[in-house]
């Protein structure tokens, strides 16, 4: 062959050369983590052993170039907890499992589709920003909300992701800062949040509003340091220098930038008033008149509570209004007593009370029942007048025979030791989630009961003690 015939096989191979450059660039950066599909029955394998996947469709392998890029980062950071899988529908073998998936990724602008499945089903479109960090909080939780630095109009806010970057801004900013210190299922928070954004758009340039995320255990540090006891807490600096807290957490974004032109310490609280001393026909008992009031007094019925329980305050007029109609009557059939039990904690121990409000009947200085079922002035006065035994309560989770492994303080950590994976659910018992989840954790567990020793699904209840500081701790979001 002459010269001419080279040169075109020569041209012909820097043709190839150049087509097929950018995909080969693409492999050697695309992770291992992420599965190539191009079948539909190795599609349909997929669906059926994983069940948090993010499929990325593309007309092409050089449209795919970028967005493989990014999950690959994202395929080792949520390793184990999410699959990423690739349909490239611009290869032969992969047009036909695109048209049996009805995506047609050459329509799009991009040239690419993100679609998720979630236990072997379509689940939605990912619409989200297309960032690693986006990305990999949605497959982490794919019915969570997105971030807040996703919101368009959070585009002020400085949003801080580490302790490094946090360390950065306190101390080389030298404008206010007033920091954030949130949940992301904070509801205070998440009301908060428009005012927020809005107060740093008009501050911008003067001052910094900026967010952290501070729920990961990671910034245990930070929230002791700052005292962070419940979401949001808000504080805030000067020249690297923290002053004070911020707690107008119903503020407008009017109320926050006029805030921040005058910042000040917040107002000492007014305490609220002890139940005890608002005055009523309830009897108030402590732990050194109990025993004496019990021999004074045939038929009782105590109301154990805490100041801060919710369910307390809206039981406490019913309660008072039933004492009011008992007392002074000549054929009474009793009187109606309260116990703070924060407070009084020898009795609340004598009756070991685990929740708020507890009702417990005594006659003639005995314990006879404790009454759920009393919550409002009729059934008190009815039940009263004719005290019976309530209907048996329904056992306790961990009485019941099921495939959950039911661990306490003592034995948790060595009984962990033995599970190569493990879903623990850490609960307390008069938790309304809890309630609702607990039948359906149930009913996973004995779908994995022959897997005793590789899985388990394990339930861990608190204490009182544990229960009443993370109460306390979250007093704020209930505000």
């Amino acid at each position: 062959m002459g010269r001419a015939g080279r040169g075109c096989r020569s041209g012909l191979l820097l043709v190839a050369m150049l087509v097929v450059l950018p995909v080969c660039l693409s492999s050697n950066q695309i992770s291992p983590l992420i599965k190539k599909i191009s079948e539909h029955k190795d599609f349909k394998k997929l669906l059926r052993t994983r069940n948090n996947i993010l499929v990325l469709y593309s007309k092409s392998a050089a449209a795919a170039e970028n967005h493989l890029r990014l999950l690959s980062n994202v395929a080792k950071t949520v390793k184990g907890q999410g699959t990423i899988s690739w349909v490239d529908c611009g290869d032969a073998e992969s047009r036909k499992l695109c048209k049996k998936m009805k995506v047609d990724p050459s329509t799009k602008d991009k040239r690419v589709e993100l679609f998720h499945y979630k236990d072997g089903v379509f689940h939605t479109e990912y619409n989200r920003a297309v960032t690693f960090k986006s990305i990999v909080a949605f497959l982490k939780d794919p019915e969570g909300a997105p971030l807040w630095e996703e919101d368009p109009e959070a585009k002020d806010v400085v949003h801080v992701d580490s302790e490094k970057e946090f360390r950065r801004i306190v101390k080389k900013d030298d404008k206010p800062l007033l920091m954030m210190f949130y949940a992301p299922w904070c509801a205070m928070c998440k009301r908060m949040m428009p005012s927020f954004q809005q107060a740093a758009t008009e501050l911008k340039g003067t001052h910094v509003l900026a967010g952290m995320n501070v729920y990961s255990s990671e910034f245990e540090h930070i929230k002791e340091e700052y005292d962070v006891r419940g979401y949001p807490t808000i504080c805030y600096f000067e020249k690297g220098k923290f002053l004070f807290q911020y707690e107008n957490y119903r503020s407008t974004a009017k109320d926050i930038v006029e805030w921040m032109k005058n910042p000040h310490p917040p107002q000492p609280q007014v305490p609220e008033a002890a139940w005890a001393d608002e005055g009523s026909v309830v009897y108030h008992l402590t732990d050194e008149d109990f025993d004496k009031f019990m021999k004074e007094h045939s038929s009782v019925l105590i109301m154990f509570h805490a100041p801060w329980c919710g369910h307390c305050k809206k039981m406490k007029p019913e309660f008072e209004s039933a004492a009011e109609a008992l007392h002074g009557v000549a054929d009474s059939p009793g009187v109606l007593a309260a116990v703070d039990a924060t407070v009084n904690k020898a009795i609340a121990e004598r009756y070991q009370i685990s929740g708020f409000p507890t009702l417990k009947y005594f006659k003639d200085g005995e314990e006879k029942y404790t009454l759920p079922q009393l919550r409002t002035k009729k059934k008190i006065i009815e039940w009263m007048k004719n005290p019976e035994a309530p209907p048996p309560p329904e056992p306790a989770w961990e009485e019941k025979q099921t495939s959950v492994l039911h661990l306490t303080g003592v034995d948790f950590r060595e009984a962990l030791k033995k599970k190569k994976h493990a879903l623990v659910m850490f609960y307390a018992p008069w938790c309304p989630h809890c309630k609702s989840t607990i039948p359906n954790f149930t009913a996973t567990a004995e779908l994995f009961k022959d897997d005793r020793k590789e899985s388990g699904f394990v339930s861990f209840v608190r204490t009182l003690r544990e229960r009443d500081h993370e109460r306390l701790g979250k007093k704020k979001d209930e505000l």
